[in-house]
Formats: structure tokens, sequence, C-alpha cells
């Protein structure tokens, strides 16, 4: 069965972007940037991975992405409608409108369609983002992958936006990069 990552980048206090939506880009630097490199290339949208050089770099870890609609709009930013070719994609949104042939708009119910993907052979699937989403998801996500960037926001959209309900994951990997960011890995319990 394939497995659902929340793989993230977030501030010091917890939030993954800013109240409307802003991003602090000054942690995908150095050995960092090295390493999600190597390891999950297929993490960075597509405009970034040909500035880099890296544009037909395999995917190593995920073949599909899940997202909601700020998360798909942000990783857009730049202007492709398709910010991750060399991935299946899903955004979940109840008003988009399909922006080309490789982004899929999914209106149903989030829990039951990424348990179909988890049936479907292939790679890992990869929770991009969304507050609310990855809260909808939070019961689906066997892994949590997070990078805390060596920044404070104050305030903002934070890693999950759910009720109170504990969920316990175990720590399985923790790094330390030059950049100040730490990156851990959790395992669903």
């Amino acid at each position: 069965m394939r497995r659902l990552t929340y793989f993230i980048g977030c501030s010091v206090d917890g939030f993954i972007a800013g109240p409307d939506g802003q991003h602090d880009s000054s942690g995908f630097d150095g050995d960092l940037k090295a390493a999600i490199l190597a390891e999950c290339p297929e993490t960075v949208p597509d405009h970034v991975r040909r500035s880099l050089g890296i544009g037909g770099t395999a995917n190593k870890k995920f073949d599909t992405v899940v997202m909601g609609r700020g998360a798909y709009e942000s990783a857009r930013a730049a202007g492709p409608t398709s910010p991750y070719p060399h991935l299946r994609q899903y955004v979940f949104s109840s008003t988009l409108i399909r922006p080309g042939p490789e982004v899929n708009v999914v209106t149903g119910d989030p829990v039951e369609f990424v348990r179909g993907l988890k049936r479907e052979p292939g790679m890992g699937l990869w929770l991009c983002g969304g507050a609310v989403l990855a809260g909808q998801l939070l019961g689906e996500i066997d892994e949590l992958i997070v990078h805390r960037h060596p920044v404070v926001f104050g305030e903002g959209i934070p890693l999950f936006h759910t009720s109170f309900a504990p969920s316990h994951f175990t720590l399985t990997g923790s790094r330390v990069f030059t950049t100040g960011t730490t990156v851990t890995t959790y395992a669903k319990q």
C-alpha cells in the first residue's frame, strides 16, 4: 500500500505561510537545498527545477502530489498552470475550474479519494500543503517530514487546521542543516 507523506516547510512558530499566503524562501539554500535535490527533487516546482538544470531528474520518493487550492496557487505563482508536471497532480477545491490537462481538480471527499490512491500501485503520495486539507487528511498521513526554518512569522497559516484531536507520531529522524533549518521525520504510531 502506498503511503501519504506530509512533506512541508514551516517557520519556527509552526506556520507554513503568512496570513495572506506569504512565504519566506530564504531557507532553500546550501546543504538543505542539496539534500532536497538529492533525496526528493520532485518536490521542487518545475520552473525551479528547470532553472537549476535538473528538469529531467527522475522522481525518487513520490509520483503523486495532493494539495489544497492555496498550495496549488502558491506553487503556480510563477506562471505555470502545472507546477509539478513530473507528478500526477490533484488539487482539492470546490471552486477551481480545471486549469489544464495535467492538473486534476477533486471536489469530493479527500479522505476517500486518498484512500483510493493508496490502494493503487506506485510510489509515495506527497501532501504538498494546505492546512485545511492536512487537517482533513490527518488520519491518513503515514509520515511527516517537517522542515522548520529559523524564521518567526508571528501569525499565519498553521501546519494543520483542525479541531483538537491528538494524533501521535514517532520520531524516526532528525537533521540540522547549516542554514539553521531542522528536518524532522515522524511515522504514524
